[in-house]
């Protein structure tokens, strides 16, 4: 499948053509349903700094986006605590309550999300969430936003063998909905999950709702969007949608 930046409105467009008829959308959630990674972010940095990590200074966005965005839990933990890996993993936990608090009271949705939500409910699209968010997590950020009712399925890394980016959460979806891989859209917003799509075999866009271009891009999505509300996306589903008919 062709893959496209931002830019290449045509190719973008031509590269969604061949998953008609489409079956279902599989959505990543933290940022990709909501704007979550500056309460990830916050939280890490506060209990980092608040342990002594790094001399006691606070990590950098830039160090969150390549170290700790979009991955597992049991690999932060290893990355952060080498030497000491039940202490990471009880340190993740810490933060995950914290981000649950933060959560509850700031969560927004990216743009255009209710929108694309009320196309794929008027297509009769199957649904479901893939993270790899812990459980507690996964449930709060669903409910928050309105979307319990919405998906038929969520599908959590560390309830399979392997989590993203390996592909077994995406390829589990499918099989929970019974589509097909060849007719199915992936939204992610983190290498790792780009890279989990793309290993799964489906059509995977991306969107920079905090993560870099230029990095998406090596994990090679379809093509990338700013959000659901970008122009890119809607004249894709418009030819997808006549190419269906």
């Amino acid at each position: 499948m062709t893959v496209s930046s931002a830019g290449d409105s045509s190719e973008s467009i031509a590269s969604l053509v061949g998953l008609a008829p489409l079956e279902a959308i599989l959505f990543d959630v933290d940022g990709t349903l909501c704007d979550s990674d500056p309460l990830h972010y916050y939280a890490f940095r506060e209990m980092l700094q608040e342990i002594g990590f790094n001399g006691g200074v606070p990590i950098t966005e830039d160090f969150f986006v390549e170290n700790i965005a979009g991955k597992h839990n049991e690999d932060i933990a290893e990355l952060l605590f080498p030497d000491d890996i039940p202490r990471g993993r009880k340190f993740c936990e810490d933060k995950e309550a914290m981000f649950r608090k933060l959560a509850s009271e700031q969560l927004t949705p990216v743009s255009g999300l209710y929108k694309l939500k009320k196309w794929v409910e008027d297509h009769g699209l199957k649904r479901a969430a893939v993270t790899n968010a812990p459980r507690p997590n996964a449930e709060l950020m669903i409910s928050s936003l309105g979307l319990s009712d919405f998906f038929q399925a969520v599908v959590l890394g560390s309830e399979c063998e392997h989590a993203k980016p390996h592909p077994e959460p995406y390829l589990k979806a499918l099989d929970l909905l019974k589509a097909s891989k060849e007719h199915t859209l992936i939204f992610e917003d983190s290498v790792s999950g780009i890279k989990a799509g793309v290993a799964a075999g489906v059509a995977t866009i991306g969107i920079t709702t905090r993560n870099p271009e230029h990095q998406l891009m090596v994990a090679k999505p379809t093509f990338l969007i700013k959000s659901y509300d970008d122009p890119k996306l809607w004249a894709a589903l418009e030819v997808l949608e006549k190419k269906d008919a």
